[in-house]
């Protein structure tokens, strides 16, 4: 089983000139040295600014204030089919908040279009110099069902994952390591905590992932959290069994999150040797199949997503909004008709075109390499 890391490896990659540029934005931030008022909001990859800084996946608890985030664009039924492209933003700098637009942004790395057994789809990428592929949902899912057909990669070191993540890091994982194409594995995590015994599972008896199209599915609810595969119950987790018994707490996803289709590369020498094991290997750059086409990839052809919000939201509701909770370690979710947007894109307020470049490569560098996908 992966032995689990968060931002270690990947900080390797930092540089002294991205360093300087993060200072200027209001330098790095987690929970215990929270963002300036100057740059209020905490990013995703632990960087204090604003402007962009603010939308998806800003951390509200290592931000200025629990509201200097932008309010998260509210959950709705839907059936994306990812042929079609017009609905992904290919550089998320330049998203403005505004779901109704896109319903996708790429984070890291490239996509195209292809087809595969009669199907059209989108292919993921992975290279050795670029790096792999993070897409993000533009709206979040509140509790619900959440399904994506997909195949996955099938070489040593890469990973193929399907997950959804709040911006405290509540997280909820399919994952597919390496060449182990009969196999899925679940998994799940509270804000970020990682626990001394692994909650992951290995599901087995999957027909080829790689050259068979399998619908996988996290059926989240406030009680239960459950993973099927084609229509078929695989694993049920129930809140009460994610108790944790020195605290008292119920380490249970329980915050609005993304949902985030990505190929990254756990096979490299920046990586843990548990990940590298984990993923099967080292990924070998000489494989036939890279040499050929010039990268690896997974492919995915939809996600559908019914919602299942706690309470129903009233037909003037666009967001949601985190505020203070004094007797739980979670902080409240409150529905809200503000405005989920930022006043102009991009938002890397204050970078040359080169540093910002340097920024989005390191940074999501840490998500695809460092934490858990």
């Amino acid at each position: 089983m992966k032995q689990i890391y968060l931002f270690s490896s990947a900080l390797a990659f930092l540089t002294s000139a991205v360093l300087v540029q993060a200072a200027q934005q209001g330098a790095t931030c987690n929970s215990t040295n929270l963002c300036s008022s100057q740059y209020p909001c905490c990013s995703e990859y632990g960087f204090c600014g604003d402007g962009y800084y603010c939308l998806g996946g800003c951390n509200p608890l290592a931000s200025n204030t629990l509201n200097s985030c932008n309010p998260s664009p509210i959950c709705e039924n839907a059936n994306y089919t990812l042929s079609d492209t017009s609905r992904i933003l290919s550089n998320y700098t330049y998203f403005n908040g505004n779901a109704s637009e896109y319903d996708w942004v790429v984070e890291q790395g490239s996509i195209i279009n292809t087809t595969s057994n009669g199907e059209a789809a989108i292919a993921v990428l992975l290279t050795e110099t670029g790096g792999g592929t993070l897409l993000s949902s533009t709206r979040y899912v509140h509790y619900g069902q959440i399904t994506a057909r997909l195949q996955t990669g099938r070489w040593a070191g890469v990973v193929t994952a399907f997950i959804t993540m709040s911006n405290i890091k509540d997280e909820i994982d399919w994952e597919f390591p390496g060449n182990q194409t009969t196999t899925g594995q679940t998994n799940y995590f509270w804000q970020g905590v990682i626990p001394t015994q692994t909650a992951g599972v290995t599901e087995t008896g999957l027909t080829d992932t790689y050259s068979n199209w399998h619908d996988f599915t996290i059926d989240w609810q406030p009680d239960s959290l459950t993973f099927l595969v084609d229509g078929n119950v695989t694993r049920i987790i129930t809140a009460v069994e994610a108790t944790n018994n020195a605290t008292g707490l119920v380490q249970f996803p329980t915050t609005p999150s993304r949902i985030q289709l990505s190929i990254w590369p756990a096979g490299i020498s920046t990586e843990p040797q548990g990940t590298v094991q984990w993923a099967g290997g080292m990924i070998n750059w000489n494989d036939p199949d890279y040499v050929a086409a010039g990268h690896f990839y997974a492919l995915f052809q939809s996600v559908s997503v019914q919602c299942n919000d706690p309470t129903t939201p009233s037909a003037s509701d666009t967001s949601y909004m985190y505020g203070a909770n004094s007797s739980l370690d979670t902080p409240s979710i409150a529905f809200s008709n503000a405005s989920t947007m930022i006043n102009g894109a991009p938002a890397l307020i204050g970078m040359s075109t080169g540093a910002m470049s340097m920024w989005l490569s390191v940074s999501v560098a840490l998500a695809l390499g460092g934490l858990v996908l």
